[in-house]
């Protein structure tokens, strides 16, 4: 039988510290608390992602319940049922109708009439959405979803770059050779933090000017991949004098009108360290 209660010394999450358990850090090891006298999958707790920070407890019980769908904890065709679920995490029955009308909208549980709503099939769900993104890239699919974003972005990325030096504009120029001087500044500084997020709004810009709308919607993923860390290392994950010299590159190309040169200067970007064989794409056996 359910129960809401919890003793303060039990471990499991109260309203607010929904996110208070992070996810083990190597396979095989336990994951966190489970309720007492219910589903232990429905009790372990995930670790907040950017995505749902500030939102409340609709943003956590949203990134809970859609960490524990990715993750494996809820299989495909898992049933879910809105009153347990209300019970067990000690939220309101709106607050459950609305996280699961979001993770609906995610493709990750689909409700129907007389059949309730379920967990989906991965081959259902948004693999795009950036929120799925960083689910997957802090779960066990870690390896398999850093990989994707690294190909995706060798796909994408040196295209966007092509593109964008067709499009000139001033003030988009003149952004991204500020952002290029705030990561050199950052650099100086030995501040990481202003470094990632002058480059994340410096590959989001590109892209946005690429002329090319689809290209566009999919900025979204590249700044969901730049905020994923312990992936496959780039000269955007480990700032140094040869990464700023790369994006500064790219800024000089762009100014010049030269795609392929652009086109380049983020290729190398992309592959610019030792562990390049883990970021370009390479035939995976069968």
């Amino acid at each position: 039988m359910m129960t809401a209660a919890r003793s303060a010394d039990s471990g499991l999450a109260t309203p607010g510290e929904l996110d208070r358990y992070p996810y083990a850090d190597t396979p095989g090891t336990d994951r966190g608390p489970v309720w007492d006298g219910g589903d232990p999958e429905l009790g372990r707790v995930g670790r907040r992602t950017a995505g749902s920070r500030g939102r409340g407890l609709h943003g956590q019980l949203v990134q809970q319940l859609g960490q524990m769908i990715v993750s494996g904890d809820l299989g495909a065709d898992r049933p879910l049922v809105p009153e347990e679920i209300g019970q067990r995490f000690e939220v309101s029955r709106t607050v459950v109708r609305e996280s699961l009308r979001v993770l609906e909208a995610k493709g990750l549980v689909s409700a129907r009439p007389n059949v309730g709503t379920r967990v989906r099939p991965v081959s259902d769900w948004n693999l795009l959405d950036p929120d799925i993104i960083e689910w997957r890239a802090y779960g066990p699919q870690r390896d398999d979803q850093r990989r994707e974003l690294s190909e995706l972005r060798w796909t994408i990325e040196p295209l966007a770059a092509r593109l964008a030096a067709g499009h000139g504009r001033d003030d988009v120029q003149q952004r991204l050779t500020d952002m290029v001087e705030i990561m050199g500044h950052a650099l100086g500084q030995g501040d990481a933090l202003t470094f990632a997020r002058a480059d994340n709004e410096f590959h989001s810009l590109l892209i946005q000017v690429a002329g090319n709308r689809m290209l566009e919607h999919l900025s979204g993923i590249v700044s969901a991949a730049l905020q994923v860390s312990g992936g496959p290392v780039t000269g955007c994950e480990r700032p140094n004098d040869t990464s700023l010299a790369h994006h500064a590159r790219i800024v000089d190309a762009l100014a010049a009108g030269d795609g392929v040169a652009a086109e380049e200067a983020m290729r190398q970007l992309l592959t610019v360290h030792p562990e390049v064989e883990r970021v370009v794409p390479a035939p995976r056996p069968h």
